[in-house]
């Protein structure tokens, strides 16, 4: 997928499509993999990190790997 930074109701659609495909298609989905992998990390980072706990580490982990996933 080929994006606009200006256009951020772009972005915002293509995260939606995205995680309502990996909803469905569950570990089938080509993004599922990654997400998990970086709650996982993510969720690691918080648990390490003296003011970030491990739920915030988790979402962020899964939040960047998500939009590296519908950026490409």
């Amino acid at each position: 997928m080929n994006h606009d930074p200006q256009r951020p109701q772009d972005l915002i659609e293509d995260a939606k499509a995205e995680i309502i495909g990996m909803g469905k298609e569950g570990l089938n989905h080509p993004s599922t993999a990654p997400v998990l992998t970086g709650a996982a990390i993510g969720a690691l980072a918080g648990a390490l990190l003296p003011v970030v706990s491990w739920p915030v580490g988790l979402i962020a982990g899964a939040g960047f790997a998500l939009y590296q996933r519908i950026r490409k």
